[in-house]
């Protein structure tokens, strides 16, 4: 009889942890910390999604939210965007918590979005209209879209990249051009600049393509002090582009 009893009230009490766990869960969901978002400096919005690969989403991250170290100029607020508040899971195993939700959410205004390859921007993403919708909405009024690697993929998906001319991850170019036969397509670049589109070879090579545009917006001395900030050795003359006039 003893047995039994205890048996019931540890269910009980499992029970009762189980459904505490899950109240907190929810309070932690509706008293989510936002990012500070100084109205002074340009909004970077970040589409990120399950399989997103670390360096495309971490090096132009790093790169933009290191020029809030930098005085004089308009530096940038950086934050993510998913289509879930939940974490997520990124190619190599690490979990990202969202800023945003873009379908649910009152978002800010995004000056410059950035779409970091992710693990099925090949074939499955494409298929996402509600993304595609998003990403051809934010391009419309965005300064500036910047794709890293397979990034490029849904922007050419989503039919912004119609007019330019773009790249993308050097092994997927004939992949590239096969989907989107229409499009301009450079390879034996790591960068191309387009109007308001930066498209990039991607990964290591994403903070290239990310120091180009703070040089493009501040010059070549900040360029070069955020790029010593981390280790990172910055000469545009060196780089192979293909910067079309502005």
């Amino acid at each position: 009889m003893m047995n039994k009893v205890f048996f019931l009230a540890t269910l009980v009490f499992l029970s009762a942890c189980s459904e505490k766990k899950s109240i907190e869960e929810i309070q932690q969901v509706e008293q989510r910390i936002l990012p500070t978002l100084d109205p002074d400096r340009y909004n970077v919005g970040f589409l990120i999604m399950d399989g997103v690969y670390n360096t495309e989403f971490t090096a132009p991250f790093d790169i933009f939210q290191h020029t809030q170290f930098r005085k004089g100029i308009k530096a940038m607020n950086t934050f993510s965007v998913a289509n879930t508040l939940k974490p997520i899971t990124s190619f190599e195993g690490i979990r990202i918590l969202p800023d945003f939700d873009y379908t649910q959410d009152a978002l800010p205004k995004i000056d410059i979005l950035v779409v970091p390859s992710a693990e099925h921007h090949l074939d499955t993403d494409l298929k996402d209209t509600t993304m595609l919708n998003f990403v051809r909405k934010v391009s419309k009024v965005a300064l500036f879209v910047t794709s890293h690697c397979d990034g490029a993929f849904v922007l050419a998906k989503s039919g912004v990249l119609d007019s330019v001319v773009s790249t993308t991850f050097p092994s997927d170019i004939g992949k590239y051009r096969e989907m989107f036969p229409h499009l301009n397509v450079k390879d034996s670049v790591l960068f191309v600049h387009d109007g308001k589109f930066i498209t990039s070879a991607g990964g290591a090579k994403s903070f290239e393509a990310a120091l180009y545009l703070c040089e493009f917006l501040y010059g070549k001395e900040i360029a070069e002090s955020i790029a010593g900030g981390l280790v990172i050795d910055w000469k545009l003359d060196d780089v192979p582009k293909l910067i079309l006039p502005q």
